[in-house]
């Protein structure tokens, strides 16, 4: 059963061609020998013999150049030519410049040359449920002309479906973004996702011979109908965020210079004043004002 999966694929074989600037050459060399032939018939005056062996050249020369001359085909640098017989395919040649291969054998070319693709915008829910936009950049090239060929109806559009398929799951695998940066998601996980999306479209695409050699996401936004509510949330985490930083921040200096005071023997301050103390350090650190400093002119302990 696996055997017969195996085989039901087309693979690209090298096809048999010669070089088309030899065969040019010798057909221009029996044109000369026919003209030739033909000049010295007409200016001469021939016998019976002569008769005899002009007809059978006149008419196989031509038929030769014809014969010959049906059998060139041009091949352009990163172009290829699948080559049939009757419905079976016999190869690829990929030599490009003048070719020539026997004039009852059909060619289909195709290009394998590098394509840039950039999908529509593509509505789908993040792994949180939530609408986003998404789009993508990818460039493909035919790795197989055979399996591009004969093993898809049609490969260039067999590419666009796989493209936003793979663009809609890798959308829907990951969060569009995480403020406590414990997840990888689509905003802030560039380069495992781009790398992510490439694996999964050379997978999809290995059927059709097509071979990604570069993605990438274009466009990651959330949809129109909750940005604004989105833009919200992520300020308000933004802002959890900085004064999570900023108390931590307050805090190791209010430790720091409790424990200096202490140690230096600068004051000695009782459980209510050094609460005090904390206090004041606290709002001056991590109030958004400037402080206002108040001179003590009296005594320390009223």
């Amino acid at each position: 059963m696996s055997d017969s999966k195996t085989h039901s694929a087309s693979q690209e074989t090298t096809a048999w061609s010669i070089s088309g600037y030899l065969m040019l050459i010798a057909m221009l060399v029996l044109v000369v020998l026919t003209a030739a032939r033909i000049l010295g018939f007409a200016s001469s005056d021939p016998g019976p013999e002569d008769v005899v062996w002009f007809v059978p050249f006149v008419l196989l020369g031509p038929v030769a150049i014809v014969f010959i001359a049906s059998g060139f085909y041009m091949i352009q640098p990163n172009q290829a030519a699948a080559i049939m017989l009757f419905g079976s395919y016999r190869g690829t040649d990929r030599s490009h410049g003048l070719r020539w291969i026997w004039p009852w054998l059909s060619k289909t070319k195709i290009s394998v040359r590098a394509n840039n693709v950039v999908s529509e915008k593509l509505k789908v829910n993040d792994l949180r449920g939530n609408p986003i936009e998404i789009a993508a950049n990818v460039v493909w090239r035919v790795s197989d002309t055979a399996q591009a060929l004969f093993d898809v109806d049609d490969y260039k559009g067999f590419v666009f479906v796989q493209i936003e398929s793979a663009v809609r799951s890798i959308g829907s695998r990951y969060p569009y973004d995480d403020i406590e940066h414990q997840e990888v998601t689509l905003r802030g996980n560039h380069d495992q996702i781009n790398a992510e999306l490439r694996t999964e479209l050379n997978a999809r695409l290995v059927l059709a011979g097509i071979t990604v050699d570069e993605c990438g996401l274009t466009h990651l936004a959330y949809a129109p109908e909750i940005a604004g509510a989105m833009l919200r949330r992520q300020q308000a985490e933004a802002v959890i965020s900085a004064r999570k930083k900023l108390v931590e921040g307050a805090v190791t200096m209010v430790e720091m210079a409790l424990t200096q005071l202490s140690e230096k023997n600068v004051v000695e301050l009782d459980d209510e004043r050094r609460a005090a103390m904390v206090s004041n350090l606290m709002v001056v650190l991590c109030g958004e004002r400037d402080a206002q400093p108040v001179v003590n002119a009296g005594t320390l302990y009223q």
